[in-house]
């Protein structure tokens, strides 16, 4: 394999997880992300076709969801392939595949598709707190935004520990549904005939568009490329072909929980609302409502909430993560983790307390299914150029997909393309006939064919477009060769050192011996905090000040012997400003500061302190840890 990543998908945790030795250990050190990837197969939008599904026809329509778990198994195993043998996720691939101003388009397109999901997503979890606690659904909306602070605690525990907590909540779903079956009591018998496929009639196919349309996510395909980064791995082929082998078992295994957590669903619908008579139950609100009447227990319709609540938390855990990866893939663009999460739950938030605040709680169920038709929109755009590039065998080499397999992704994504572009194309009708305004019309109409011609691309580009991506579209600048001597001519000739005069100084002073020369200056600065220079500042002369002095003199002496000259400065009030003027009046041409190793908040508070420095200066931050 000759093409190496020049910039990894989510870098932070980037090849963090150690494979374990011993077969059974070595294996369980692979499964993980595709649990992550399993949640999106069961938000609200699944359970919505999967009650319609299961009300209006029975057991009839389960082979539909079989098919579509097929489906998604192997879209998925894609990714993995894609992600464990060229070490870069999707989104990476389009940016070096396609041109510029058409990847800002798939860009801008995939951002919008995680928010749509994001929304789905917050508004199961609303719709649940409101069936199981009678929160209004506003304030429910708001409560998910709490949600960020959770995201931020497992990150900071590492990936491991984020899909052991995913894993937790998917088993706790399937516990539900399990329980609610056991209540239910369905005719497993006539649940065996379901999976012999047959449409009884339009509206059948209809549902069964639906289901299939709502299966696959975009968003989990750009996410499982780079999830799938997060193992050591060898990169010799054997050790990629069993990558690959252990990875794949792990999207069986958790796409299938997901189907048999859909299959519940819909077995339930079946078995408690169609067996009643109840065939029109697709709102979340209803299903909630009849399952205790019809089984005649609060336990059923108090799990179901439970469930719902569940679902939606574990899936806008992942959607950040995605959102993090088309943004860096897309425009190798970092941004803090907290901006981030907060950035993607405002996009879904305001839309979702907007619709509430005009339109009142009825239309909640309509703004789901506007999520899903955004999600729709975005699909082929994602499963096209997968294909394309796991069929690439330049950049593949052996590992590139076969002709069979090769004709089944082309079939699926042409079946899942094909029913979700019809899925848009009704419901844009469907606005049309119902609006009066022309505006509106054009607006839709012009969507519509700027979708298709965007579309044409996706799938022509790959093919037609021969050029060498890697060098084109490097990351990084080229190499410059340099010579060793050139380095060890450069050092630091002025060196600012701050100090609060806790434990952490003495590693401080520690790195700035090491990092300056004989000939360098060093300039050890302390900012005065205390109650009275908030007034009156370098005017102050009270008992901390002096003893601050008095203090930095002390070091100063230890030092000066060392270094060409040794100065020592007091700063006032602003921790911030006022090293970074000290900096600039002294031409310094590097910076030590001190980090105490704190945790939790006080880790964020500092490190954003620390993160405002360097913006305040134009010279090397250098930050000398205290380990705790």
């Amino acid at each position: 394999m000759s093409n190496q990543s020049h910039s990894k998908s989510l870098e932070d945790v980037h090849e963090s997880v150690q494979i374990k030795k011993g077969k059974f250990r070595k294996i369980l050190s692979f499964f993980g992300p595709a649990y992550l990837i399993s949640v999106g197969y069961m938000d609200p939008g699944n359970w919505a076709t999967d009650l319609a599904g299961g009300s209006q026809f029975g057991y009839t329509l389960i082979w539909v969801l079989l098919m579509s778990n097929i489906m998604a198994l192997l879209l998925q195993s894609l990714c993995t392939r894609l992600g464990i043998v060229r070490r870069k996720d999707l989104a990476q691939c389009n940016r070096e595949t396609y041109p510029k101003g058409m990847n800002l388009v798939l860009y801008i397109l995939a951002e919008i598709a995680i928010a749509a999901c994001d929304l789905a997503e917050i508004l199961g979890m609303a719709i649940g707190l409101n069936l199981l606690f009678g929160i209004d659904l506003m304030y429910g909306v708001l409560i998910s935004f709490l949600d960020t602070f959770l995201l931020l605690y497992l990150q900071k525990l590492g990936m491991r520990k984020m899909e052991l907590f995913i894993v937790g909540l998917v088993t706790m779903i399937g516990l539900c549904f399990l329980t609610e079956m056991f209540l239910a009591k369905p005719d497993f018998g006539e649940v065996a005939k379901g999976f012999i496929p047959s449409i009884p009639n339009s509206a059948a196919l209809y549902i069964s568009i639906g289901i299939i349309g709502a299966t696959v996510m975009p968003h989990n395909l750009y996410l499982h490329s780079a999830l799938v980064q997060t193992r050591q791995i060898k990169r010799d082929d054997f050790s990629i072909k069993k990558a690959l082998k252990y990875n794949f078992w792990d999207s069986a295994i958790a796409l299938n929980l997901a189907f048999l957590v859909n299959a519940a669903i819909l077995i339930l619908a079946s078995s408690v609302f169609h067996k009643n008579g109840y065939h029109d139950v697709a709102e979340l609100s209803d299903a909630y409502r009849l399952l205790g009447t019809t089984l005649g227990t609060d336990l059923a319709p108090k799990l179901f909430a439970v469930a719902l609540i569940l679902a939606g938390q574990s899936s806008t855990v992942t959607g950040t993560l995605a959102g993090q990866i088309v943004m860096e893939g897309y425009l190798h663009l970092r941004i803090n983790p907290v901006l981030r999460r907060i950035l993607t739950r405002l996009i879904a938030v305001v839309p979702a307390v907007v619709v509430i605040l005009v339109f009142g709680e009825k239309e909640v169920g309509s703004l789901l299914i506007f999520s899903q038709v955004i999600l729709s929109m975005q699909l082929a755009f994602a499963v096209i150029p997968l294909i394309h590039f796991v069929s690439d065998k330049e950049k593949m080499g052996n590992f590139a997909i076969n002709t069979t397999t090769k004709f089944f992704a082309w079939t699926i994504a042409f079946i899942i393309s094909f029913l979700n572009a019809k899925l848009v194309y009704e419901e844009f009708n469907k606005w049309m006939n119902n609006g009066d305004s022309y505006t509106l019309n054009i607006f839709l109409v012009g969507l519509e064919i700027g979708l298709l011609v965007l579309l044409l691309l996706t799938f022509f580009i790959p093919l037609f477009i021969k050029k060498n991506q890697e060098s084109q579209k490097e990351i990084h600048e080229p190499f410059e060769k340099f010579t060793l001597e050139e380095i060890y001519k450069q050092h630091f000739k002025k060196i600012v050192v701050a100090l609060d005069f806790s434990k952490t100084d003495k590693k401080v002073i520690n790195y700035a011996s090491q990092l300056a020369t004989p000939e360098s200056t060093l300039i050890l600065v302390h900012v005065v905090e205390s109650a009275s220079v908030k007034y009156t500042g370098e005017r102050t002369n009270d008992e901390e000040s002096q003893s601050d002095l008095k203090r930095l003199e002390q070091y100063a002496e230890i030092l000066r012997p060392l270094f060409h000259e040794t100065k020592i400065e007091l700063g006032y009030n602003n921790r911030v400003k006022t090293i970074a003027e000290i900096c600039k009046k002294n031409q310094a041409d590097l910076i030590i500061v001190g980090s105490h190793g704190h945790r939790g908040l006080m880790d964020f508070i500092f490190f954003f302190s620390l993160n405002k420095l360097r913006h305040h200066v134009d010279i090397p931050v250098f930050i000398a840890k205290q380990v705790l």
